[in-house]
């Protein structure tokens, strides 16, 4: 069968003429696919997900009831364009309290519908054929990906155990630093769990302000800070001046799929950001802003899920310390970040976290996400689905049960 005419008119940016003849598949979708195999191998088997990077739990009932209050009245029924004043106002309310950083509502932040948009949309504003993005690996690839739409390059700085999971920032060449205008962060980060300090951010500042860069940190999980207090960029002399910051209310609020979040930090950058978004979407349904105002004025949410997923993570890696794993109780989000085993006793080697992880899923249903882009990890999610403590324990157990069965080798 010939192709169709419109073979030869995609964008080279997704693959040129030959878009959707590509072979290789994406590693969530290999992991997807084991996942199947195993359960249809092994239908006795509980699959026990350490896989899933999306909160367990739905949003909080205060937050449930607000929405459906909302969803009912007629002033939300229309466009919400660049957002509502009652959620700016209530993003200012949180960075204040949170963070004691001071916003102006209506020039310093504005909504975005998830993190993940805006991160897809700032490069818009910037990068032009040449120019590079500093993008940390491993991380969340959407602004990389982005900047390579729009004919921009991506250098990649790799975080490592012996630099604590920070970048090099000294390490950069100067060709690259000459090109580049975005430096993208993510503390603390996924998915090594790393938290940043205020020294590394005042490095930051000076780095950007020496080289003429705009920083974009995405503070997804920074209400997920086990280590110390939770930081914003912004907290530090000097951050509102070269960047912004982007919020989200989904890991620290459990509003996965509602879709909300907001960018904020130096007025002219959150300018920019609006304008490309003002002709990407016309905004989140305002209902959902108004339930997340809500949410945002309620101190007890963002306590009450940091308090559950740092006792997950303690138990979790007390559980795979015993089985072998070399791991440290992370400093943030929901992730554990640890060595790939390199083999089993008596059994096959594992040239790669990817390989890892491929058998523990189908031979023995455990199910992790694979990080080669730094030397061979495997990320651990603790948000399983468990009703209570005791179901915890359980899946602790049955996990270190089946895990010392097999003899991992590091």
């Amino acid at each position: 069968m010939s192709d169709p005419y419109f073979q030869q008119l995609f964008a080279d940016r997704i693959g040129g003429a030959n878009y959707g003849k590509g072979t290789e598949i994406y590693k969530f979708e290999k992991i997807k696919r084991a996942k199947r195999k195993a359960l249809a191998d092994h239908p006795e088997r509980k699959l026990i997900d350490f896989g899933i990077g999306e909160n367990d739990e739905m949003a909080p009932e205060s937050v449930r009831q607000v929405m459906a209050a909302e969803i009912n009245k007629t002033e939300n029924r229309g466009y919400a364009d660049n957002g509502i004043a009652a959620f700016k106002e209530a993003v200012a309310r949180f960075m204040q309290r949170m963070f004691g950083v001071s916003l102006d509502a209506t020039t310093e932040i504005n909504h975005c519908i998830g993190s993940k948009t805006a991160l897809a949309m700032i490069p818009a504003c910037f990068i032009n054929p040449g120019d590079v993005t500093l993008m940390t690996v491993p991380g969340y690839p959407v602004a990389g990906t982005h900047t390579r739409y729009y004919g921009g390059e991506v250098f990649r700085l790799p975080l490592l155990a012996e630099n604590d999971f920070l970048p090099d920032l000294a390490a950069i060449p100067e060709d690259i630093l000459r090109r580049t205008k975005l430096l993208v962060l993510n503390y603390p980060n996924s998915p090594t769990g790393k938290v940043a300090t205020k020294e590394f951010y005042a490095e930051v500042v000076e780095f950007a302000k020496k080289h003429n860069i705009v920083v974009i940190q995405d503070a997804a999980h920074t209400v997920l800070t086990f280590d110390g207090e939770p930081l914003s960029f912004l907290s530090v002399p000097g951050a509102k001046d070269v960047g912004v910051e982007i919020h989200s209310l989904s890991k620290g609020f459990d509003m996965i799929g509602w879709r909300i979040g907001w960018v904020c930090g130096n007025p002219l950058l959150v300018q920019a950001f609006s304008d490309v978004k003002d002709n990407c979407d016309s905004g989140q349904f305002i209902a959902v802003q108004k339930a997340a105002a809500a949410a945002l004025d309620d101190e007890s949410i963002p306590g009450r899920t940091r308090e559950k997923y740092q006792r997950r993570l303690t138990k979790l890696v007390s559980m795979l310390k015993r089985c072998g794993f070399e791991c440290e109780m992370p400093g943030g989000t929901y992730f554990l970040y640890t060595k790939s085993p390199k083999g089993v006793v008596g059994g096959p080697t594992f040239d790669s976290g990817e390989a890892a992880s491929q058998y523990l899923i189908t031979e023995h249903s455990i199910c992790t996400v694979p990080w080669d882009d730094a030397g061979a990890f495997l990320r651990f999610s603790v948000t399983y689905v468990a009703a209570d403590e005791a179901a915890e324990d359980a899946l602790m157990a049955e996990t270190e049960s089946r895990l010392k069965e097999i003899q991992l080798q590091f």
